[in-house]
């Protein structure tokens, strides 16, 4: 049996019970046979009994503590910045703020929620290189310590309305190896870099900062080595020049274990990156700083989706055309490019495959997830079959429209 409310149906054995039920206005239907799925534990439990009316992210908030807790001691010492653009539901900030973590912030929005959660603004670090005056001003006033840039006119502004905090200047990076490189929008050439920070220190701020981000979802654990390597030789040439640096920021990056892409274990991963960073860092009396977001949410969340349409093109193309209810628009904008490439369950796994092309219900053309990937899925695959999409716990939510076409945003659950 599950609960339904609002459309949701959520499962008995949830923090909702069959007895409070009705006191909170809900009502009890049938789930049905639950299909097969590799997911485990309360998640594979709660997918498998909840029946939903409109694509769902449900989330794990325990997955999430515990992978929280293996990467602070995986990277210790550096400190965990949680990449709040990932996933800002409030229950998950809440978790990870009682697991002791701090928050990476990209916006006034994200300060004002933290804020109202009670998280001290000393544990935020306002991490986008692109921010108005007034809410630097605001973050300011507010008690937010730390705050990123990448050219003289941001620096500028932290220097007229944020003085006496500790700004960090994030340097460039290709992001070879990355799903999602994020190319040139953020940072600034070494040389620029240099120059900057012997700026801030003129500017008045004691003990600057560097910070640079390999990409996201980044397989290479080399480009961990090759960006510390570029930014040690960036910090002796400061300190040559009397800048004494006080903040290694060591990005994101850390990738989902459960989509196509081939990435290693978390933790050995995690302490890959640490030992690298203490190679090239471990001599320095400097604060580091790590900002997880994928690697920390992703795993711990599943998008409970299901078939509009499975339909060929007649063209020579042997593949079906199968159209979920949820698309780029809805929560997938990282299929762009087909960059993350996610994997699906359905209820025949193990059955007859075939190639398909995944697309979205919406009118656009664009509404097409997996094109130029191989993709195969059960030939027996129809009309309203639940399809589970894994590792989709981060950058879904808040990539979701507010109703392109009128189809509605992405839900979501936290168990």
């Amino acid at each position: 049996m599950t609960i339904v409310h609002g459309g949701l149906a959520v499962a008995a054995t949830s923090a909702i019970s069959i007895d409070n039920a009705h006191a909170h206005g809900l009502h009890l239907v049938d789930a049905g046979t639950p299909a097969p799925t590799t997911l485990t534990g309360r998640l594979a439990d709660f997918v498998a009994n909840a029946r939903f009316d409109r694509p769902t992210l449900v989330m794990d908030l325990d997955a999430v503590a515990e992978r929280y807790r293996l990467l602070a001691a995986a990277l210790n010492p550096a400190h965990i910045h949680y990449a709040v653009k990932a996933n800002p539901a409030p229950q998950l900030l809440a978790r990870l703020a009682a697991e002791g973590s701090n928050f990476d912030v990209a916006s006034r929005g994200e300060i004002e929620q933290c804020l109202a959660l009670g998280i001290p603004a000393a544990r935020l670090s306002y991490g986008n290189t692109i921010k108005r005056r007034a809410d630097i001003a605001f973050a300011a006033a507010a008690g937010v310590t730390m705050f990123a840039f990448d050219s003289e006119a941001e620096l500028t502004k932290l220097a007229d309305v944020a003085p006496n905090t500790t700004v960090y200047c994030r340097v460039l990076v290709d992001g070879t190896g990355a799903e999602w490189p994020l190319g040139k929008k953020f940072g600034c050439a070494d040389q620029m870099a240099e120059e900057l920070l012997v700026r801030a220190v003129e500017l008045g701020f004691q003990r600057p900062g560097i910070s640079f981000h390999v990409g996201s979802q980044q397989t290479d654990l080399g480009a961990w080595d090759r960006c510390f390597a570029r930014a040690r030789a960036l910090i002796d040439r400061l300190a040559a020049r009397g800048v004494d640096i006080g903040l290694i920021n060591l990005g994101g990056g850390f990738p989902s274990t459960m989509t196509r892409s081939k990435a290693q274990e978390p933790r050995v991963y995690a302490e890959t990156v640490r030992a690298h960073a203490l190679r090239h860092f471990g001599d320095l009396d400097v604060h580091m700083i790590a900002e997880p977001g994928r690697g920390l949410v992703a795993d711990a969340g599943c998008i409970v989706c299901e078939v509009v349409l499975v339909s060929e093109k007649g063209d020579g193309d042997d593949r079906r055309w199968v159209y979920l209810d949820i698309g780029k628009f809805s929560g997938l904008a990282e299929t762009m490019d087909e960059a993350i490439r996610y994997n699906f369950e359905t209820p025949d796994n193990g059955g007859p495959e075939g190639p398909v092309v995944i697309a979205g219900p919406s009118c656009d053309s664009a509404d097409v997830m997996y094109e130029k990937n191989a993709y195969s899925l059960p030939v027996s695959l129809q009309e309203g079959d639940r399809v589970l999409i894994l590792a989709t716990g981060a950058y879904t939510t808040t990539y979701s429209s507010v109703g392109f076409n009128g189809f509605p945003p992405l839900d979501a659950v936290c168990l």
